[in-house]
């Protein structure tokens, strides 16, 4: 029976003992620039006799040391890799389709909306792990669930220990991180907890498949609380689309660039039974538009549907009667967007020509963009909603020189109310969208529904096609021919100006 004054008893811990070549591999790794942290649990050591060898013998790590020998890779039978950074880039540069390559322009949310296959997984891991090899530093990678991220986004075929080229990183499964040898880490979190996510800071994010996370907006404000490390703390979003409000709020930011791609687009690198099988379950149904093409879908209650959007593109005609510009002017001057769309009409059929919607523009910016568009044009007037400055966006329209007669019109009725003509039209197929407008026919497809907002570019297309196709248009048939090159319009007779 003890008492309080007796001796605590002297745990003896037995002495580890390793060979000469465990100890080689082990000094090889700590050069390559592993910490000995890692070093020891790798190799069963503890991190005081890894400390004291490493003074003791006068170990460097490889910036170090000049002629330091080359580094194991971090998994036996893994084929070691020369220069894997620019190598891998180079290679990966190659054979990238557009939508897989980070945007030239600015950014500081970059969201890769893709159909099944489209190859967000790979844009994801590599933009990732080309961070990672540059420079050390603290990211976070962020999945639907866990075994997501494991398994998609760390393990999967095109996850970040897959890539050819590079260096593998090690997992750390224990503490849900990944390593690379120059001491960058990589958290791993899942959407069920977004929790977990208050705390840590980094300075760079992927997350992977947001459409399905349980709740997409608040963990997404979560983990840009934790973007706060280095200069320019950068977010990419991987994501086959689905009609959820936080897509469209997080693609209406100013400062998020969209890339988006189709499955056909990655076709090359995909098995023709996995093609072939996507086009069973989803060819001729509402879903291939999502699934396959990447775009988001109407959502519950929207008043057009993916089909009639899909029907609608066609090609430009060799002639209009009459060409207006769109104008949905953003609410105060807070770098709201600002809706700009040119349509035409030919006879009974209105074609929509371009979408020029601009985020953050002052309202010089945004009304020097609209007389730049209407005079590239030779549009006859432009149509603008007044609800949000009244007289305020006549003044600043011409101010910024625009080139015709400028219409208000005031929206006394609801939005849906005063889109649902226009809808019809799409309807009864008298719509033919002239080029690729994927923001604004997903704008379309969720006009009307419940969630609906920030619809700036299905705004200024109703106000531009309702001036078009009510048959309140005062003036006679007005012919307009092309340009060489068919990028510009060119009136032949000039109507006299239409006034408010």
């Amino acid at each position: 029976m003890s008492t309080e004054n007796e001796t605590p008893r002297r745990v003896i811990t037995k002495r580890r003992h390793h060979s000469e070549e465990v100890w080689a591999q082990a000094r090889r790794d700590y050069l390559a620039g592993f910490t000995a942290t890692i070093v020891a649990q790798r190799y069963d050591m503890t991190v005081d006799a890894i400390r004291k060898r490493a003074s003791k013998q006068g170990w460097c790590k490889a910036h170090q040391l000049a002629d330091a020998p080359p580094p194991l890779h971090p998994y036996p039978g893994i084929e070691e890799v020369e220069s894997p950074g620019l190598n891998a880039v180079s290679a990966w540069r190659k054979i990238a389709h557009p939508a897989q390559v980070p945007p030239a322009e600015p950014w500081s949310t970059w969201l890769f909306q893709g159909g099944r296959g489209a190859g967000k997984t790979r844009a994801g891991a590599e933009w990732l792990a080309d961070l990672a090899e540059k420079k050390q530093g603290l990211f976070a990678l962020v999945g639907p669930t866990q075994h997501d991220v494991r398994e998609v986004m760390i393990d999967g075929p095109s996850g970040l220990r897959n890539l050819p080229g590079r260096a593998r990183p090690w997992y750390e499964r224990s503490r849900r991180r990944l390593l690379w040898p120059n001491g960058s880490v990589a958290y791993a979190f899942s959407a069920e907890e977004p929790e977990r996510l208050r705390g840590p800071q980094f300075e760079a994010a992927w997350a992977d498949e947001f459409c399905i996370w349980p709740k997409p907006s608040e963990t997404l404000a979560i983990l840009r609380m934790g973007l706060r490390r280095g200069d320019n703390p950068l977010l990419v979003v991987t994501t086959t689309p689905k009609p959820i409000a936080a897509l469209r709020a997080l693609r209406a930011e100013p400062s998020c660039v969209v890339t988006q791609a189709a499955t056909a687009t990655n076709a090359a690198h995909l098995a023709p039974s996995f093609l072939e099988g996507l086009d069973l379950l989803y060819g001729g149904t509402r879903l291939a538009a999502q699934e396959l093409d990447g775009l988001l879908l109407e959502g519950d209650g929207a008043l057009w549907r993916a089909q009639d959007v899909a029907a609608a593109h066609g090609p430009m005609p060799a002639m209009l009667d009459r060409v207006v510009v769109g104008v949905d002017p953003p609410a105060g001057a807070n770098g709201a967007a600002c809706g700009i769309v040119v349509a035409g009409r030919r006879e009974a059929r209105a074609f929509v020509l371009a979408d020029r919607s601009a985020l953050g523009l002052s309202p010089l910016g945004w009304a020097s963009r609209v007389a730049e568009v209407a005079r590239e044009f030779g549009a006859a007037e432009i149509i603008a909603e007044a609800n949000q400055g009244g007289d305020m966006v006549r003044a600043t329209l011409a101010a910024a020189g625009a080139p015709c007669a400028v219409r208000l019109v005031h929206a006394s009725r609801g939005k849906r109310a005063r889109a649902e003509p226009i809808a019809a039209l799409y309807e009864q197929g008298r719509v033919t969208h002239c080029g690729a407008f994927v923001a604004l026919e997903e704008e379309l497809m969720a006009m009307g529904a419940s969630e609906a907002s920030l619809l700036d570019r299905a705004d200024a297309l109703v106000w531009a096609l309702t001036a078009l196709m009510s048959g309140s248009v005062r003036e006679g048939p007005r012919v307009r021919s092309l340009h060489e090159g068919g990028e510009r319009w060119r009136g032949l007779s000039m109507p006299a100006p239409a006034h408010a």
